[in-house]
């Protein structure tokens, strides 16, 4: 007979280590499932973020806007199923056209920015400044990438427009401030046509003077301009302290002619009453009222003369016949 043995390899794990391997087993397990909790655990606390206190958060779940939190530590789903994007809402932004900002006190003129076609065909340069906060997050937040371009394109757009329905000597003077309100109005409707999100605060119209190329001429037409004002001022001025003058001459002159024609009305009528009286009572007596007359008359000639009597051959003074008798 033969004697047929099979042996089974030594490869460490023989009947004697049994308990160890088990042993590792647990601990190899143990150490897996606490580092899938930490992932799973730091996966969830990717979800907090913090929101400043001039902020809001604006939550996405897979990509559209849920809702919005407030200033403090918010939470989330963590990614992919839940984002965040804070937003700053109560800062006050700025744009500039038509110049840049180097230093504080410093500026540096753009002029393909600056320069403008007014409504009489002249070139004025203009630098604006728009002030603009973010007034509703969600449309800001997921309508538009750069505010700032935004803001500067429509600035530029509207500003040339109103620049260009007025005159040169319009903007400079009398249209200044109401092309700064028009411009802000007008750049608001077309924010919020565009949803932007963006609220205006201020237009300032920074400077407003014509091109440095033709500044010299520009002034002595507007020197020109202030004579010719001059002069009509002062033409103004004469005319009006003449008219007045001239009226009231005339107005005097009428009342003293209209003074002495009531004069003369009057004293022709007195006349005519009394001519009229002195015929009633030649109607009654006259040779009475002619001799009276006649007295009257002689005592008006004679009125502040030296008098005389003159006697006849007689010697005797006679008198009168008031009576009319002829006796």
């Amino acid at each position: 007979m033969v004697d047929v043995r099979i042996e089974e390899p030594d490869n460490g794990f023989s009947g004697s280590m049994t308990p160890n391997r088990g042993k590792n087993f647990r601990w190899t397990g143990l150490i897996s499932l606490l580092v899938i909790l930490a992932v799973v655990a730091i996966y969830f606390l990717s979800g907090f973020f913090l929101v400043g206190p001039d902020q809001v958060g604006l939550i996405k779940r897979f990509g559209k806007y849920v809702r919005t939190v407030g200033p403090g530590l918010g939470y989330h789903l963590p990614y992919p199923i839940e984002s965040a994007v804070v937003v700053d809402t109560s800062n006050l932004r700025k744009q500039e056209i038509g110049f840049r900002t180097i230093r504080t006190g410093t500026y540096q003129s753009v002029a393909n920015e600056s320069l403008m076609l007014t409504g009489d065909g002249n070139i004025v340069s203009v630098e604006l400044v728009i002030q603009y906060y973010i007034g509703e997050p969600e449309k800001y937040a997921f309508n538009i990438v750069s505010d700032s371009d935004i803001v500067k394109f429509t600035t530029e757009s509207v500003l040339r427009e109103e620049v260009a329905a007025n005159t040169i000597d319009a903007i400079l003077t009398t249209e200044r401030d109401a092309i700064s309100l028009k411009t802000a109005t007008r750049v608001q409707a077309e924010l919020d046509n565009l949803k932007t999100g963006i609220t205006v605060k201020n237009v300032f119209l920074q400077e407003v003077a014509p091109p440095q190329q033709v500044i010299t001429a520009f002034d002595d037409v507007n020197s020109a301009k202030q004579d010719k004002e001059k002069l009509i001022y002062e033409a103004e001025k004469y005319r009006n302290d003449l008219i007045p003058k001239a009226e009231g001459e005339a107005a005097q002159l009428t009342r003293v002619a209209e003074g002495y024609a009531q004069e003369r009305i009057l004293k022709a009528e007195g006349e005519a009453e009394k001519f009229l009286a002195i015929l009633k009572e030649y109607s009654k007596a006259p040779e009475v009222t002619r001799t009276r007359l006649y007295l009257e008359t002689l005592n008006k000639i004679l009125k502040g003369n030296d008098k005389y009597i003159v006697l006849d051959d007689s010697g005797i003074l006679k008198l009168l016949d008031l009576e009319g008798s002829g006796k």
